[in-house]
């Protein structure tokens, strides 16, 4: 680990990237450019006193969790990720598929929708980032770790994971999300993360090995969703897809017709989001 110099490149990075760069307000009392060490932390996903340090040449070497959130944070290309990932003491990410970096121009993108829910999902179902107000319809989906990041393992191995959807539309559900596991399967092989995850579901659940076994390759998903929302009620919206093809994600944008009963609902929990995020940043 070469302390000195991982200092210095995150101070480098994070001077170059502006406020309007990531979604935020420039504030009438900046009078530097750049970003902030407490706004690189909370886009990082982690306290500003453990990103301090770093940027300090001080504590513990950082994991390979962490340098990856640093990553997305500062929005890194995959040339500076690789670096970062060396200077931090740790060997480059494998470059064959890099499904769990989101890809700058993908980030910027999803930091003009931070009053929209949306949210990017690679191949396999794992949810990489979301905005606060995707966090307040979905849930939280950054926060499950091993195999449960993906949400198609979660819907065979933890039923509950059902009920944000009504009961009479699961089934469709379950049927898509194997078939984009079939597909990442395919594309990938052994060894894979996709492999994993299915010989995981083979091995543990009666039901995805039923449904595994019909061969189900079609991956139309149906624009419009319904979600069961725990304090709103039913919110119908649409779910408008942007593949990023060199690294198998999409970034997923819901929306719902303005002046419907979804569209109001949809603004209450965008509201909802941003006071939790408030609640979040003063903790």
């Amino acid at each position: 680990m070469d302390r000195a110099q991982l200092a210095d490149f995150l101070r480098t990075r994070r001077e170059a990237l502006q406020p309007e760069d990531v979604g935020l307000p420039r504030g009438p009392r900046r009078r530097t450019g750049g970003l902030r060490r407490e706004e690189v932390a909370a886009l990082s996903g982690m306290s500003v006193d453990y990103y301090g340090r770093i940027e300090q040449q001080r504590g513990p070497q950082p994991s390979e969790q962490m340098l990856a959130a640093i990553a997305r944070g500062l929005r890194l290309s995959l040339d500076e990720r690789d670096h970062l990932f060396l200077l931090g003491g740790h060997p480059a990410p494998r470059r064959a598929r890099r499904e769990d970096h989101v890809d700058a121009g993908l980030m910027r993108i999803l930091d003009r929708l931070v009053d929209t829910p949306a949210m990017v999902v690679n191949g396999v179902g794992e949810t990489l980032v979301q905005t606060p107000p995707a966090v307040a319809l979905l849930g939280d989906e950054t926060s499950y770790e091993g195999l449960d990041r993906s949400v198609v393992h979660r819907w065979f191995t933890r039923p509950e994971s059902r009920a944000i959807y009504p009961e009479e539309d699961q089934p469709r559900h379950g049927r898509q999300f194997t078939a984009d596991l079939r597909f990442a399967y395919a594309r990938d092989g052994a060894g894979s993360r996709a492999a994993e995850i299915v010989d995981a579901l083979l091995a543990t659940s009666e039901e995805f090995a039923l449904v595994w076994a019909e061969h189900e390759v079609e991956r139309k998903h149906t624009k419009l969703k319904r979600i069961a929302h725990p304090e709103v009620g039913l919110v119908e919206v649409h779910c408008q897809v942007l593949y990023d093809v060199e690294q198998s994600q999409g970034l997923l944008v819901f929306t719902a017709a303005p002046g419907s009963e979804s569209h109001e609902r949809l603004q209450l929990l965008s509201v909802i989001g941003a006071q939790r995020l408030d609640v979040g940043g003063a903790s």
